[in-house]
């Protein structure tokens, strides 16, 4: 079944055309890579997903149905079940691993008890069951990383989104913890867009890949 749809999305920045004319399928419990240079239209394509931002033309669907359509945001970005994980990780640093994981949770009004639960489980999977009462300055990269990835995880998405959340670290531990989103993608069968300039990172996270080109004209 298809996940996410783009059909003919058309995006402006200004006078800039960053998608022109733009289709794609990506197919439930895919990993697809969106590989390119900066400035390419990645991340855009992500923020279409998320809801973030809406074609200038063009329609958006996740499993069928449409979430944008020419201009419109037609579903709201916390109506999708869809998770991000952001590039600088965006962590609260006033607040524990366990209250960072468990904020979304808490912003839906999930009961104290189910949402305990939900972090016990979701720091086991990810290996930071020893780190619950930690702040994230505590923590190595690495470690952080994976608290963000755990309060992406918390929410249940459908659709997880990464922009490229391992740029920031040595490239020995950005393989390991890609293989580790690889074994949670397995594990939990979410559908995967990710984000990356890296050839080497694609091919450990990708079953596709899409070569997306920086376009050059201006509208």
């Amino acid at each position: 079944m298809t996940m996410i749809a783009f059909e003919h999305v058309t995006f402006r920045y200004g006078r800039s055309s960053i998608l022109q004319d733009f289709s794609l399928q990506v197919e439930r419990g895919e990993r697809l890579v969106l590989l390119g240079p900066s400035g390419c239209g990645k991340t855009t394509i992500l923020r279409l997903v998320a809801g973030f931002v809406a074609p200038d033309s063009g329609i958006v669907s996740i499993e069928g149905r449409p979430v944008s359509i020419d201009g419109r945001i037609v579903v709201p970005p916390e109506k999708r079940e869809v998770g991000m994980v952001f590039q600088d990780l965006a962590l609260w640093p006033h607040m524990s691993v366990e209250e960072n994981v468990g904020f979304g949770l808490k912003v839906k009004n999930v009961p104290k008890k189910e949402r305990n639960r939900r972090i016990e489980e979701i720091l086991r999977l990810v290996g930071l069951e020893r780190f619950g009462k930690k702040r994230p300055s505590d923590l190595s990269g690495g470690e952080r990383q994976r608290v963000a990835l755990a309060r992406a995880l918390v929410l249940e998405p459908k659709i997880l989104l990464m922009d490229e959340p391992l740029s920031s670290l040595d490239r020995p531990l950005a393989e390991r913890l890609a293989q580790e989103i690889v074994r949670l993608q397995r594990k939990i069968g979410f559908t995967l867009l990710y984000v990356t300039h890296l050839e080497e990172e694609a091919a450990i996270i990708g079953t596709r890949r899409l070569s997306i080109q920086k376009r050059t004209s201006s509208n």
